[in-house]
């Protein structure tokens, strides 16, 4: 059976709301996703099913923005009704919704292949859902930046060409974001500092939401020049979640990529994922440099965190650090990419028509301490000339 919500009223504060659909096996989960969704100003709950087929049926007629959809429900699971959904309406933002399971996380990362927007971790039992403050924080986050996103922009595969950034004068651009912004329009100028004219001695990537297929992507396109340097990286994403990321990471780059252990001394042409759960960081140890794993506090409600990473290498190799901030919601790096900048060292930002979310590339940018702001098919090519001695 499926249950249809009202709309907010239009006496309400919002007058164009986020049209959600929740598609859920679970009618608890169903009603308690519902709740929440239609209490939040810009949100509401159009339709709720509990399996594929009929929200394949529905999508049409309900007409949502955003699916949260289940992956293991009977009749017609998550997976095989992704891209049906799709398919049926072009500009559909599909939120994979599953649990910490080592199974659930290679079929999230499926789903992000067949064109699901984002997937958000579920707790196990409906009574985990139920008491997790952050599963509700980062659903409504997602839900409502990525229905954002897609009504004013596009999806990233359907929207127009991005035009390069304007060049000014280091100071002369638009001022930093604020910490946690999300920037929804396209600036009109960055400020952008030159290269460092130090050769590279590592790379280190921080990404979030649309951060998988982004680095797919990056690395495929980087090639063989990943093993002048060892390259590390923090990707937003849960335990378990971040080894499957790390074996995908390794088909696209031909190049070993695992999650970093701690005390692991690093070497070029291998890649170190920072492990759902904990901050990565490097160190000295003698005259090795050492990858250090850190149980501290969720920084910018992250763990793992691109700042503690990016602050961690730069003390290290200085202006001969560069940085990429691909995709993701909020302002995560761009205290990095600050750091970065003051000793001298690169960065390339993400530019916002090639992202799903420009949160972070965009705070990144604001800085003014980013020496690109790139499609994303232009950074590896231009990381790779960089990491060959050429000229950027």
């Amino acid at each position: 059976m499926s249950a249809i919500a009202r709309a907010p009223s239009s006496s309400g504060a919002v007058t164009d709301p986020i049209r959600v659909m929740v598609v859920d096996d679970s009618v608890v989960i169903r009603g308690l996703l519902g709740r929440w969704l239609d209490e939040e100003p810009g949100l509401a709950v159009v339709a709720s099913h509990r399996n594929g087929r009929l929200a394949v049926d529905d999508v049409l007629r309900s007409n949502p923005d955003v699916v949260i959809l289940d992956i293991e429900m009977p009749d017609m699971d998550g997976l095989t009704a992704l891209p049906l959904l799709i398919e049926k309406k072009k500009n559909l933002v599909v939120v994979v919704a599953s649990t910490l399971t080592r199974r659930n996380a290679e079929i999230s990362l499926k789903a992000l292949s067949l064109g699901a927007a984002d997937y958000v971790p579920k707790p196990e039992s409906n009574s985990g859902v139920t008491t997790s403050a952050e599963f509700r924080r980062e659903l409504i986050e997602k839900v409502t930046n990525l229905g954002q996103r897609a009504r004013s922009r596009g999806l990233p595969g359907h929207a127009p060409a991005g035009r390069p950034a304007s060049r000014l004068p280091q100071g002369a651009g638009a001022p930093p974001a604020p910490h946690g912004a999300l920037r929804a329009s396209r600036p009109s100028s960055f400020t952008i500092r030159p290269y460092s004219s130090a050769r590279p001695r590592i790379l280190t990537i921080g990404s979030s939401t649309g951060g998988p297929q982004a680095l797919n992507t990056l690395f495929g396109e980087i090639g063989s020049a990943i093993g002048m340097v060892p390259v590390v990286l923090t990707q937003h994403m849960p335990p378990t979640f971040t080894a499957i990321l790390a074996e995908h990471i390794t088909k696209a780059a031909g190049r070993p990529a695992a999650e970093g252990r701690d005390g692991e001394v690093i070497q070029p042409g291998r890649i170190y994922v920072a492990p759902g759960g904990k901050h990565m960081l490097l160190a000295k140890n003698g005259n090795d440099v050492v990858v250090r794993l850190s149980d501290a506090p969720p920084v910018n409600f992250c763990k793992p965190a691109v700042d503690p990473l990016f602050k961690s290498v730069v003390d290290i190799y200085g202006t001969a650090t560069l940085a990429v901030v691909l995709t993701g919601m909020g302002a995560d790096g761009a205290e990095g990419v600050r750091r970065i900048g003051e000793v001298g060292g690169s960065t390339i930002a993400q530019d916002e028509e090639s992202s799903v979310v420009w949160g972070m590339p965009g705070a990144a940018a604001h800085t003014g301490m980013c020496s690109d702001v790139l499609p994303l098919h232009d950074i590896g090519r231009k990381v790779s000339k960089i990491l060959l001695g050429g000229r950027p």
